[in-house]
């Protein structure tokens, strides 16, 4: 595999695992282990490592201006909507929230773990896993790195 594939995928699984993690580790009947604990660090830890498996499939198309397409289109659509929803998380959970907000940023990972004294940090979930159906992004992207290789060496 060439080295920029070799990054890409490094990159790109990167982003399917913690994206694949963090949905395990939430409790959507809670504040503190919905929005508090688990693999994300950033108060949209999904777009986060969205951003960084599409991140890792930029790289591996090795065109500069479908990076640049890539980053555009990605914070246009997705910055206007991460902005609704910490307004909507801001008026459902109040100082909750706003306390969360004032320690983790908006989309990059923080770089050491939020804690929220009044939660139990529950940890990974496989029963999450499995109901949230997070297995997908992993197929996904071996399917997808499939026919990357495959492309890469045999239809040259």
């Amino acid at each position: 595999m060439d080295s920029a594939l070799a990054c890409a995928a490094r990159v790109s699984l990167c982003g399917t695992l913690r994206h694949a993690c963090a949905p395990a580790s939430i409790d959507t009947n809670h504040w503190g282990r919905r929005f508090t604990a688990g693999a994300g660090a950033a108060r949209v830890g999904l777009r986060t490592y969205s951003f960084i498996l599409g991140l890792g499939f930029t790289i591996a198309s090795g065109r500069w201006p479908l990076a640049l397409l890539f980053i555009a289109l990605f914070f246009g659509i997705y910055f206007p909507v991460m902005r609704v929803e910490a307004a909507t998380l801001a008026e459902l959970f109040d100082e909750h929230y706003r306390r969360y907000s004032r320690e983790v940023p908006l989309f990059l990972p923080r770089l050491t773990p939020y804690r929220d004294q009044s939660v139990s940090d529950r940890g990974f979930d496989a029963s999450l896993y499995v109901r949230y159906r997070e297995y997908r992004a992993v197929l996904g992207l071996l399917i997808a790195w499939v026919v990357l290789v495959f492309k890469s060496y045999y239809l040259k």
